[in-house]
């Protein structure tokens, strides 16, 4: 059982160039998944982008980036999330509650389209958080 905190980058069509050159930068393993593999949306013009990707650096650490899908707003310069993530529900739960609370909810914690419960909210300090819980019952 584990939590993780990594840091999650978001770009606009260029998530595939950026995590292959970050890659090249800090060595490592890149996964990738387009927003077609995983049904994360029905428009065709974002059928071929990033959805999530994942590098796993030869130290260790771990960096996630996207491409924002056209339908939601993109602003270089706020285009950064914090993700937590990992199996300990009661605990990954917990620091939701206490995030999302006087924040703004933008996804509710809830089953996603790939099997875990994932959410997305603004902490009422105006950090982007990313929670996403490992096979989570529903």
């Amino acid at each position: 059982m584990s939590v993780l905190l990594n840091p999650y980058l978001s770009f606009r069509g260029t998530a595939r160039q950026a995590i292959e050159f970050y890659q090249s930068v800090f060595g490592g393993e890149v996964t990738i998944s387009t927003f077609a593999e995983l049904h994360g949306n029905e428009d065709p013009d974002d059928q071929d982008k990033v959805m999530h990707s994942a590098l796993t650096a030869d130290n260790g650490f771990v960096l996630m980036a996207s491409d924002t899908p056209n339908s939601m707003d993109y602003s270089p310069g706020n285009n950064y999330s914090v993700s937590l993530s990992g199996d300990e529900d009661a605990v990954l739960h917990g620091y939701w509650d206490k995030l999302s609370d006087g924040g703004t909810v933008t996804l509710p914690l809830e089953k996603a389209p790939w099997g875990d419960s994932f959410g997305m909210c603004i902490d009422k300090f105006g950090v982007s958080w990313m929670v996403n819980i490992s096979g989570a019952p529903e």
